[in-house]
C-alpha cells in the first residue's frame, strides 16, 4: 500500500503542476513541470520506484524490476492521482486542463512525438534508476526531470508533451464535463507505450555482455 499511495501522490502533483502552469500561462511551464517531476522522483524513488507513468511501469516490468502483480495497482494509482489533480486544477482556476495535440497537428505527428520522447524518458530511467552500474547515484531525479522538461520544450506544441498515459487520461476524462472529447486519448496510450517498450531492447543492447539486461524482480525504477 505505501508504494501505491506514493504512485498516486507523485502522479497527482505532476499533473497538478502541469495543469496550474499551463492554465495560468506560466513561462516557462516546461521548467516547472520538469522540476515537479524531479522532486516527486526524489520523494518516492526509494518507496515505489517513482514511476508516476503507466508506460514507465510497463517498461520496468518488462525489464524485470517490477513484479507483474504490482502493474495494475500502479497504473490505477497513477491514473487516479492524475484524475484527482485535473479536478483540483479545475477547482482552483475555474478552467479545465486540456491535453491535446497542437492546433493543426496531424495525429501521426503527435503520435511520433509522444513515442520519441517517451522512448528517451524510458531509456534514461532504465539507465539511471535500474542499472547496477548507476546504483545509489544521487542524480537520477535530475536526469528524469530534465528529460521531461526537454521533451516538453521540444514537442509540447506538437503533441501536448504528455509522454505519459496517466497525464493524458486523467485530464481528458475530467474535461468531458466541459464538452471535451476522447478523440485524442489513444495517442497518449499508443505513443508512450510504444516508446517505452522500444527502450527496453535498446537498454539491453547497451548492457550486452555485462550481465545486466533482464533484471531479477523488485520495484526500483
Amino acid at each position: 500500500m505505501p508504494r501505491y499511495a506514493t504512485e498516486f501522490t507523485g502522479a497527482f502533483f505532476l499533473v497538478l503542476t502541469i495543469g496550474l502552469a499551463t492554465v495560468q500561462g506560466v513561462v516557462p511551464a516546461p521548467l516547472a513541470i520538469g522540476a515537479a517531476l524531479m522532486v516527486m522522483v526524489y520523494m518516492g524513488g526509494h518507496i515505489s520506484g517513482a514511476h508516476y507513468n503507466p508506460a514507465i511501469s510497463i517498461a520496468i516490468m518488462v525489464r524485470g524490476k517490477l513484479d507483474r502483480g504490482d502493474l495494475l495497482p500502479y497504473v490505477v494509482a497513477q491514473i487516479g492521482g492524475a484524475t484527482l489533480a485535473a479536478i483540483a486544477v479545475s477547482s482552483l482556476t475555474g478552467e479545465f486542463l486540456v491535453v491535446a495535440p497542437g492546433s493543426g497537428t496531424a495525429a501521426a505527428a503527435a503520435l511520433l512525438a509522444e513515442l520519441l520522447y517517451t522512448f528517451a524518458l524510458a531509456l534514461v530511467i532504465l539507465n539511471v534508476a535500474t542499472s547496477p552500474r548507476t546504483e545509489g547515484n544521487s542524480y537520477y531525479g535530475l536526469a528524469i526531470g530534465f528529460t521531461v522538461m526537454v521533451g516538453a520544450f521540444a514537442v509540447g506544441g506538437i503533441s501536448g508533451g504528455a509522454f505519459n498515459p496517466a497525464v493524458g487520461t486523467g485530464p481528458i476524462l475530467v474535461a468531458l464535463a466541459d464538452g471535451g472529447s476522447l478523440g485524442a486519448l489513444w495517442i497518449y496510450w499508443v505513443g508512450p507505450l510504444a516508446g517505452a517498450l522500444l527502450a527496453v531492447p535498446v537498454y539491453r543492447l547497451q548492457h550486452r555482455g555485462d550481465g545486466d539486461g533482464d533484471g531479477d524482480g523488485g520495484d526500483r525504477g
